[in-house]
């Protein structure tokens, strides 16, 4: 009896430190994505930078189509703020359900297509280009 109430004590006591880990995580994972409002979306095909956007001078919003080799389409609609994939005629589509960025922290990016967006907030270091391309 008293080692079964040791056993639930010790159970109770693991669950809520671990309740606490993940929500520090979750909190820190969120102070992180702050939205900038001054950020420039840079657009990348084949590793070659194709559009430079600086999305706080948006005034409407507007459409791209992008047009990849072997006939590939991404439609990229800019706001004023944000930007996003709205089309892709890749299989999986995931750059398209990623929905909008307004902040440095995530990229958009359609590997089939070969195609990623940047954000960078203005006043960053000079920039280099992605790090790495892969196909």
């Amino acid at each position: 009896m008293k080692n079964q109430k040791n056993i639930r004590t010790a159970a109770i006591l693991i669950t809520a430190f671990l309740l606490l880990v993940t929500a520090g995580c979750a909190l820190c994972f969120l102070a992180g994505r702050k939205k900038t409002d001054h950020c420039t979306a840079e657009i990348y095909q084949d590793g070659k930078r194709i559009y430079s956007i600086p999305l706080d001078q948006v005034p409407e919003p507007y459409t791209l189509e992008i047009r990849g080799k072997d006939g590939c389409v991404n439609r990229v609609e800019v706001r004023p703020g944000s930007i996003g994939v709205i089309y892709a005629d890749c299989p999986d589509r995931l750059c398209v359900k990623q929905g909008f960025i307004n902040s440095p922290s995530v990229p958009v990016v359609c590997l089939p297509n070969r195609l990623v967006i940047l954000l960078k907030s203005h006043g960053a270091a000079k920039d280099t280009g992605p790090d790495a391309v892969t196909y």
